[in-house]
């Protein structure tokens, strides 16, 4: 017996056209079995990393405009010093400087003016050691300069904003943020923090005022539950 089969003839050989689908199956197969995973809308870098909010100590600056005939505080300026001021801790009683224009215009003016803002801080906490009163000279005699308060404190903050180090359009093919994006959020979020300690974590929770947790239960059950509200809830008590 021949090794080809009975018959005595070659291998049989299968069409062209079954080849040719018997390839496309494999590819096909081939293709279900390996997919290349395409990450849309990864991107490598963040605002918050690029702008993070730090905790630390910065000076605090206002300047009050004086006039060369003014003889006392306006309401609005007392008012902003005053707001200015509020953010002053006593616990961490840092010096207050109020700098007052010596060679200008308006030098007279602002010394008697500087002497209210002295009050102004006292009322606002401010202990009288803690406030210094220097002068300093100004570079044009007729200018009328301001009086300068300022105070360091603990607060929330990112670097400066409006760096523009390459085109914004670099990387836009790659889905990167520019380098200033995000800089006026974070900002502002920083800038509406009162206490900049929250962000370092959470505060101790204060005791419970057992008086006024008894008044309240009390007033909740004294309220009763209405007949229309057992009908629509979907919650039987």
């Amino acid at each position: 017996m021949s090794q080809f089969g009975s018959s005595g003839r070659g291998p049989r050989r299968l069409p062209f056209g079954l080849l040719v689908l018997a390839g496309l199956a494999a590819s096909l197969l081939a293709g279900c079995a390996r997919r290349d995973h395409v990450i849309v809308g990864s991107v490598p870098d963040d605002y918050r990393t690029n702008h993070p909010i730090t905790i630390s100590e910065r000076e605090k600056v206002l300047d009050v405009p004086v006039g060369a005939a003014a003889l006392r505080m306006t309401r609005g300026q007392r008012d902003l010093v005053a707001g200015f001021l509020a953010g002053y801790d006593e616990e961490a009683a840092t010096p207050v400087r109020i700098l007052v224009p010596a060679n200008s215009a308006n030098a007279a003016s602002a010394f008697m003016i500087a002497g209210e803002i002295e009050d102004i801080a006292h009322a606002s906490g401010v202990r009288a050691g803690n406030i210094v009163v220097q002068s300093y000279s100004v570079a044009k005699p007729d200018a009328v300069a301001p009086i300068r308060i300022s105070y360091y404190a603990l607060s929330a903050g990112t670097g400066p904003c409006g760096r523009w180090p390459e085109d914004m359009l670099d990387g836009s093919a790659d889905n990167k943020h520019w380098a200033n994006f995000g800089c006026s959020y974070q900002n502002n979020l920083a800038a509406q923090v009162a206490n900049p300690n929250d962000l370092l974590g959470p505060r101790a929770t204060t005791s419970v005022d057992p008086e006024n947790r008894a008044t309240a239960i009390d007033q909740y059950k004294a309220r009763g539950v209405t007949e229309e509200f057992n009908n629509q809830s979907e919650v039987a008590y």
